[in-house]
Formats: structure tokens, sequence, C-alpha cells
């Protein structure tokens, strides 16, 4: 099972998510959420990352310019929340609230209601835009070390996100969160 862990704001915690073993590491850009990182912070945290985790720019903006800021960045995808025009080397992560597939060129759907408030996503929706969709759907929205492992069991994503459940406080990381995050999903026999 793959795993993102989000919201990273510091090197600190994209090198301690990366040593616990996720797939990916994602920094929100250009919003208001005590989790955004300015550009400058964001590349400092995937200069730090080694070559095989991923780099995912999150954004729920409609702004082309921010956009071009993330693109800079060289991410290894972008996870947006609405129609943008993303170049077609990068891959485009689309956020959707609930199993409605939206239009557009998109790689994977993003489910997640609660866009990082750490509200729980229903499952039986989950199950159902998994059975749905084309593309591959990530799992997000109020999972934890004690829940994740059933919601991959029960939905069977092709990855998951976490982002509020695997911390101390909004921006700051627990190791030991991601790592018990890491091992529970992963743990779920596929």
């Amino acid at each position: 099972m793959r795993l993102k862990i989000c919201g990273i704001t510091s090197v600190r915690d994209a090198l301690a998510a990366e040593a616990a073993g996720a797939d990916a590491v994602g920094v929100v850009m250009f919003s208001d959420s005590p989790r955004s990182v300015t550009p400058a912070e964001a590349a400092a945290i995937f200069a730090s990352l080694g070559p095989f985790t991923a780099r995912v720019c999150v954004s729920a903006t409609d702004d082309q310019a921010d956009l071009a800021a993330m693109l800079a960045l060289r991410p290894t995808a972008v996870q947006v929340y609405c129609d943008l025009d993303v170049p077609a080397w990068v891959r485009v992560i689309r956020g959707v609230g609930d199993a409605r597939i939206p239009a557009g060129r998109f790689d994977a759907l993003l489910l997640d209601g609660s866009r990082g408030s750490g509200m729980h996503c229903d499952l039986r929706e989950a199950e159902a835009l998994v059975r749905a969709s084309p593309l591959p759907v990530i799992l997000s929205g109020g999972l934890n070390p004690e829940n994740i492992g059933a919601a991959v069991a029960a939905v069977r994503p092709y990855a998951v996100d976490v982002s509020s459940g695997v911390e101390d406080s909004p921006g700051i990381k627990n190791v030991d969160k991601m790592k018990a995050c890491v091992m529970a999903c992963r743990g779920v026999p596929l």
C-alpha cells in the first residue's frame, strides 16, 4: 500500500516521513492553512529527500501563476481541486469531495471531503469510487494509526494520504505516529 504524508512544513519532518517509509511527501502551498509553505520552503523540503520519494505540491488555488510557481519546483505530481492548465510532464492528482468523477486530464483521484480538517471520509462512498473509477483512487480524510488499516481493508484504494492524523499540532508531525501509520496500512493483506 502506497502512502503520502501531507502537510509537511519542515525538512526535519520530511526526512522523518521518508525514514518512516512514506512513498510520497506533500507540501501545501498558496493556502491559508497552518500547513502552507512558501516556494522556498517547499524547495528545501524537496531537496532534502532521496530519489525514490515522490514530491507532491498540494493547493486549492485556481491561479495559473501559483501553479507555475509549484511547477518550478519540478514535483512528481500536483494535487489540485479545480481545473487548471497543467502541462503533460507532471502527474495530476485531482481532489474530489464525493464519488463523482470530474471531467479532465487526471492521473489519480484523491477522495477527501475534509481538505485537511481531519474529518473522516465516507468509506462506502470511497469504495464506490474505487469500483467506478478508471483512475487510481487515493483515500484521505481523518486517517490515523488507529483507523487506517480498517479503512484500507474496506476500500482497497491505490494509496492513502495522511496529514492531521500524524501530527502533534497543525504542521508539526509526530515521528511515532508516522511510523505507526506506515506499519498499519502496510500490514493489510491485499
